[in-house]
């Protein structure tokens, strides 16, 4: 029997690391896996490391890797050390075959693919297992051809059974006679993935594999090669993946997009880690809480089996109480860098400190960075403002009339605070018997231009007081 032993000890120093392939985005489930890696290596005080396993070199491209590194700082993923090229290890991978060669565990295999081919084609006739096996295993180096190319195969084992302690998925276990003699180095020379990780891994001192569970069969297989290098396995952990809301893989028809998007859409990163890190696993019933919390509680214990949804609801409530804990200065700089991108220009320096005194009341309904930005449209509006079809609404010949009696009120303001502006406004309500609202509705569409806004005084409030009488005298009779 091939058992999994760990090359850790409770003294040893945590090493995890992040391996995605630069042929795209950092996509969802990477981030998640690369943050739960994260975590586990800030919970220990041990190092988390970057590789970019980019040995497929037709789709592997510069942009992917920088996309990749984009990704990871916007999440506020620090690595540890240089990220590490996959692709400039190969000779350490190409020794490592060798290695096995010369001690048994692996062979020579002279058989060209139309061969296979047509050895499993004929296997699938027969109604057999399709697993190709090859003649070469047992030969001796006098029948080998001269000058033939040849691929490097493991010389899996024929009987028992390989297994692996996982500390998520727990005791798994394979019949030897289901594992293939998998190839380790092409006949060109190239490297596998399954040699490469396994190499990479030792080499870089990785004690802890966390990544998903759709690699848990790689797992056994690479278990193998451990064992025919001579090297202790490092401890697996393999986390269920992400599905979409009805229960499918995420895909893109769910909106599975790169972490930039998340960005884009005006996500912030503490809220990305925090949901993420709620998916598949969790510390009780908290849903709320701060990075250095998730530092703190992190471990592979309460990595749950089942697969976890992503639901956009969580996100943007979950981002919503983080916009609402961040300060008004960082929220006030995010917002400044989006509407110059958007407008192409930047704002003045009396609209940013208008923004910034706006700020507490803003944030208080807005989900995400976006939302908050176009909430605080009013205080980028030049008159005369255009008005959405709800406010348009709000403008009757009644309600232009009543503000102009407001604003009568409004000139005997001695402080141009929310608390008199509130009392004034108040107060004129009650000399005319009519309903706050009645009030409040018409005069944040005039403010504003929009039925939906900030609190009407702590919008009076950031305009000031000529920009607020202006407003109102533009559209009122």
């Amino acid at each position: 029997m091939t058992a999994q032993t760990a090359n850790t000890s409770e003294s040893k120093t945590v090493v995890t690391r992040f391996a995605p392939s630069p042929t795209g985005f950092l996509h969802i489930g990477g981030a998640r896996t690369a943050l739960f890696n994260w975590l586990f290596a800030r919970h220990h005080g041990g190092k988390f490391l970057l590789r970019i396993e980019d040995t497929d070199r037709a789709r592997s491209t510069p942009e992917a890797t920088e996309a990749i590194f984009n990704g990871m700082r916007w999440m506020g993923l620090d690595w540890d050390g240089d990220a590490v090229s996959q692709y400039s290890r190969i000779e350490r991978h190409a020794d490592a075959a060798k290695k096995m060669l010369e001690n048994g565990s692996a062979y020579r295999c002279y058989s060209t693919k139309e061969e296979i081919d047509a050895a499993r084609e004929q296997a699938k006739a027969d109604n057999l297992p399709t697993r190709f096996d090859s003649p070469w295993r047992d030969k001796a180096e006098a029948d080998w051809p001269s000058d033939a190319p040849y691929a490097v195969r493991l010389k899996a084992p024929r009987e028992g059974e390989t297994v692996v302690n996982d500390q998520v998925q727990g005791r798994v276990t394979w019949s030897n006679d289901q594992l293939d003699d998998l190839i380790l180095l092409r006949s060109d020379g190239v490297p596998t993935y399954m040699l490469a990780v396994v190499v990479d891994d030792y080499e870089m001192g990785v004690t802890h594999v966390i990544r998903g569970d759709d690699h848990l069969t790689n797992a056994a297989r690479q278990t193998l090669i451990y064992d025919g290098l001579g090297w202790a396995t490092p401890s697996f952990a393999h986390v269920p993946l992400i599905h979409g809301p009805d229960g499918a893989k995420l895909s893109k028809r769910h909106g599975a997009l790169g972490v930039d998007a998340y960005e884009e859409m005006g996500y912030l990163p503490e809220a990305m880690r925090n949901y993420l890190a709620r998916l598949s696993w969790s510390h009780g019933d908290e849903e709320f809480f701060t990075t250095e919390q998730a530092i703190e509680w992190f471990g592979l214990e309460a990595v749950g089996k089942s697969a976890a949804r992503f639901d956009f609801d969580k996100l943007a409530n979950l981002n919503g109480q983080h916009i609402r804990a961040a300060s008004n200065e960082r929220l006030t700089t995010a917002c400044v860098a989006r509407y110059t991108v958007r407008e192409g220009h930047e704002m003045s320096g009396k609209q940013k400190t208008d923004l910034l005194a706006a700020m507490p009341g803003l944030k208080d309904r807005a989900k995400t960075l976006n939302e908050l930005l176009e909430t605080a449209g009013y205080i980028f509006a030049t008159r005369p403002l255009t008005f959405d079809k709800k406010a348009q609404k709000q403008l009757t010949d009644d309600a232009r009339a009543m503000l102009g009696e407001l604003t009568s009120y409004l000139l005997e303001a001695k402080e141009w605070t929310t608390e008199e502006l509130e009392t004034i406004t108040k107060t004129f309500a009650e000399q005319r018997a009519t309903k706050l609202g009645k009030i409040a509705q018409p005069l944040r569409a005039v403010l504003t231009g929009r039925a939906v806004s900030p609190g009407i005084y702590d919008v009076m409030a950031t305009l000031g007081r000529d920009e607020t009488l202006a407003r109102i005298s533009d559209q009122s009779t």
